[in-house]
């Protein structure tokens, strides 16, 4: 008689639970272990190595709660997330442990949501310790060793129906890697968590799996056998997580295999030359910033300096031409990557999550490599902006692109189809700490200011370091250095470039005036003695118990200029207080709008802290100008005051207007247009969306492509008829109408329509087409205009038929009684 699904699983457990049982037992009491298993020492490795996370008690009032909310709120609600949208369905199914027969999700890499998360637990309940959240994520480990096929492979949108796998897939393993499969991004991440979790918990449960698979992966790549290249980069710095925890060497060759068999592909990842060829960031920036970070892993133990020569180039081209002052990069939605040089727009700028993530990784190895402060110049501004916008101050809501500028078509949402931005957020923010120190031998590395005690090893000498301080918010930062016996060592603080009047390296931005305020450095009350070295004052002497250094950052608000050559920027400014980047929202504002508002130059900018602000923020305030056009189109000033909050803090308070960069002059800023018959109508459509505000919002767009501006679209729909509609607030004589289309070939889905016309109500509530007197136009980049009969109406519809294979959309549409 066949087993019941609940039999399967019942056996399956019983099959593997005592295994599991015997993997946990020298491990219960988690927090109490001492002998907790180490990675396997490589032959060689990066120079500087960072001390990690365990050994960094953080305990301030702005990293520790989010440290803690990460635990307590984001990883449990995507768990919760996992398991609703089928993404633990997917392993169930696999492994024969729940009925189906289709792959249950949208994403043939949904699997690594489920990675991600036990990597983030696995972080998590080191500092922690929760048994719940340790048996969720042993359940979890059983369903993903169920799905692992026997010769390895683990890829559950092939394995639940082999014969019809998921669209991305070719019939066969690994023929679509290079281009859309993520069966290698898919082991990467497995990889890394299968590390993680075994660090964190002694337990093999899931290493076994990556082992298996990474053995695999050795039998069917490398030389004589595949030469497909990851089409999503990760596999490569799992490869070399799995390298130093089994010192297994099979696995760094094939890292180095898979990013040197790169140079048949596309620009889109990274896949167009060699990778010791490549100069310039280019393609996904995501896949961009994780093919680096494994380069700089791979080259930190082979010492392939061809590998190191081509990443630096690389991030000079991202630092020097395709950064943003919030640290994001990726400024393009359409392939969600870089751009060209200099090309970077405020409102469209995508700056995906994950990218910033990426950016951190990267520029850590770079200093592990270097020992150069400039690589946490980039580090720190990606972390307290670009990166930590994309998670919600309560934890539960998500960015996927961080814009610099908004109209209100921006909103945090509490999932995504395509979830790797918040189940990234859930293993980056409890490793944070680990991002503080680095040592070298007999030198400690403080790269990061965060209250905090950290436990360092220094030439076998132990080492207690705390620090003291309310940074971001203050400058001052105290270290308490207690050695366990008298000895010399070096202590090398980095001093940020902002503090040097340098925002970045580079020339990309500077402050707008260069400040008097010097950093300060003392011993015990006294003056230190130091040399400043690659950014780092490097202190040396004999240290005792109880010595105390002292270092005094100038926290004045600073006005940030960009390069000429940024053209969105020209002519405007932004806020920076420290490492913080700031921004005007529309709670701040009495009538809602910011973007209409002039900062002069002369205008005093003043900082307080407001505790039951935001979660507690340092805000800005000034005296400024907004501007308007009156009835008879000319420019009118009135007075305002200027509020501006950290940029991570925006879209807490529901969605409206926001801006990082602030106009300095009229031409800069987004005037208030004077009002017309469709800015004081009521808007409505056949499909109703936030960005239906996009019709009456009196722009004038630059082309049909603009992302400068905000578009109202259909898609995916294709081939139907679709409407939007003014409706008058009294009945009104309108004799004409334009509309600009939206169309973002030849990347996106858009096309401008198949047709459109317009029809007016009738008292009786019947609508009727206009009689037109000129015909309906349908041209790309300009205004399509019609005249018509005049008619009284208290609403004008207009019917758009959408194109065969493509969907369509608006940029504007106004009416007019002539």
């Amino acid at each position: 008689m066949p087993l019941t699904m609940n039999q399967k699983l019942l056996h399956f457990l019983h099959r593997i639970l005592p295994g599991l049982l015997v993997m946990a037992l020298p491990y219960a009491g988690l927090a109490q272990v001492t002998n907790k298993p180490k990675p396997t020492p490589a032959k060689g490795d990066y120079p500087i190595q960072p001390v990690p996370f365990t050994a960094v008690k953080v305990t301030d009032q702005f990293w520790a709660p989010r440290i803690r909310r990460n635990h307590d709120v984001t990883i449990p609600i995507a768990l919760q997330q996992c398991y609703s949208t089928g993404r633990v369905d997917n392993f169930l199914v696999a492994g024969h442990l729940k009925q189906g027969t289709k792959f249950c999700t949208e994403y043939p890499f949904d699997d690594t949501d489920i990675y991600k998360i036990i990597e983030g637990a696995s972080y998590s309940i080191q500092t922690f310790p929760d048994k719940k959240l340790e048996a969720r994520v042993d359940s979890l480990i059983t369903y993903v060793a169920a799905a692992q096929e026997p010769d390895g492979y683990l890829y559950t949108a092939r394995t639940i129906d082999p014969a019809h796998p998921h669209p991305w897939s070719g019939l066969k393993r690994w023929e679509k890697e290079s281009d859309l499969s993520h069966e290698l991004y898919n082991s990467g991440h497995l990889f890394e968590a299968a590390a993680a979790h075994y660090l964190a918990t002694g337990k093999k449960t899931l290493l076994n799996v990556a082992t298996k698979n990474a053995d695999l992966l050795v039998k069917d790549f490398g030389p004589g056998k595949l030469r497909y290249s990851p089409g999503h980069q990760i596999v490569e710095m799992g490869l070399v997580k799995l390298y130093r925890v089994t010192g297994k060497k099979d696995y760094l060759d094939l890292a180095k295999f898979l990013l040197d068999v790169r140079g048949k592909g596309t620009e889109y990842s990274q896949d167009h030359k060699p990778v010791t060829q490549q100069t310039t960031a280019v393609g996904h920036a995501v896949r961009a910033t994780y093919m680096y970070s494994g380069m700089a892993d791979v080259a930190a133990i082979t010492g392939d300096k061809a590998y190191v020569n081509a990443i630096d180039k690389i991030w000079h081209d991202v630092v020097d031409s395709k950064y943003y002052l919030t640290g994001g990069i990726g400024a393009e939605g359409g392939h969600e990557g870089f751009g060209d040089d200099y090309n970077l727009p405020n409102m469209s700028a995508y700056n995906e999550t994950c990218a910033a993530i990426g950016e951190i990784y990267w520029n850590q190895r770079l200093f592990l490599l270097h020992g150069d402060a400039k690589f946490y110049d980039i580090l720190e501004r990606t972390l307290y902006n670009g990166m930590l916008s994309g998670v919600s101050l309560s934890g539960d809501r998500f960015f996927y692109p961080n814009p610099l500028e908004s109209r209100g078509q921006h909103t945090r949402a509490a999932w995504f189809g395509c979830a790797c931005c918040p189940s990234n957020v859930c293993r980056f923010i409890p490793s944070m700490p680990g991002y503080v120190y680095a040592q070298r031998g007999n030198r400690l590395y403080a790269n990061l200011f965060v209250n905090s005690t950290a436990t360092v090893s220094l030439d076998g000498k132990a080492v207690t370091v705390m620090q003291e301080t309310r940074y971001p918010w203050d400058g001052d930062v105290a270290f308490t250095l207690n050695p366990a016996k008298t000895g010399a060592f070096d202590l090398a603080i980095r001093v940020p470039g902002w503090a040097q009047n340098q925002p970045v390296p580079g020339d990309l931005y500077r402050f707008a005036s260069q400040q008097e305020s010097p950093v300060v450095l003392t011993i015990n009350g006294k003056k230190a003695t130091y040399k400043l070295e690659n950014g780092y004052a490097i202190l040396n002497q004999t240290w005792k118990k109880g010595d105390v250094v002292r270092l005094s950052l100038p926290m004045d608000v600073r006005r940030v200029v960009a390069n000429e050559k940024i053209k969105a920027d020209q002519h405007k400014v932004a806020l920076e207080r420290g490492p913080i980047v700031y921004c005007t929202e529309w709670p701040d504002s009495p009538d809602g709008h910011v973007l209409d508002m002039i900062l002069p130059d002369t205008a005093q900018l003043t900082a307080s802290y407001k505790s039951g602000k935001l979660g507690g923020v340092e805000e800005i305030t000034a005296n400024v100008q907004k501007v308007r056009r009156d009835a008879n189109n000319q420019l009118a000033f009135s007075p305002a005051q200027l509020t501006a909050i950290p940029y991570y803090a925006w879209a807490n308070r529901g969605n409206g207007e926001m801006s990082v960069w602030l106009a300095t002059q009229p031409t800069a800023a987004r005037v208030t247009p004077a009002p017309t018959i469709a800015s004081t109508s009521k808007l409505s459509a056949s499909t109703p969306s936030k960005t239906l505000m996009a019709l009456n919002d009196r722009e004038t767009p630059k082309n049909s492509n603009d992302h400068d501006n905000i578009y109202y679209h259909w898609w995916p729909k294709k081939d139907t008829t679709q409407w939007v509609q003014y409706t008058f607030a009294k009945p009104t004589t309108v004799a004409s109408s334009k509309v600009y289309w939206f169309d973002d070939s030849p990347w996106g889905g858009c096309r401008i329509p198949a047709g459109w016309k317009l029809l007016y109500q009738t008292p009786a509530g019947e609508w009727k087409p206009v009689t037109n007197t000129t015909p309906y136009a349908v041209t790309k980049d300009q205004f399509d205009t019609v005249t018509f009969e005049p008619v009284e109406t208290s609403a004008l519809r207009m019917e758009i038929q959408l194109p065969k294979e493509a969907s369509a959309g608006i940029i504007e549409w106004s009416v007019s009684n002539k």
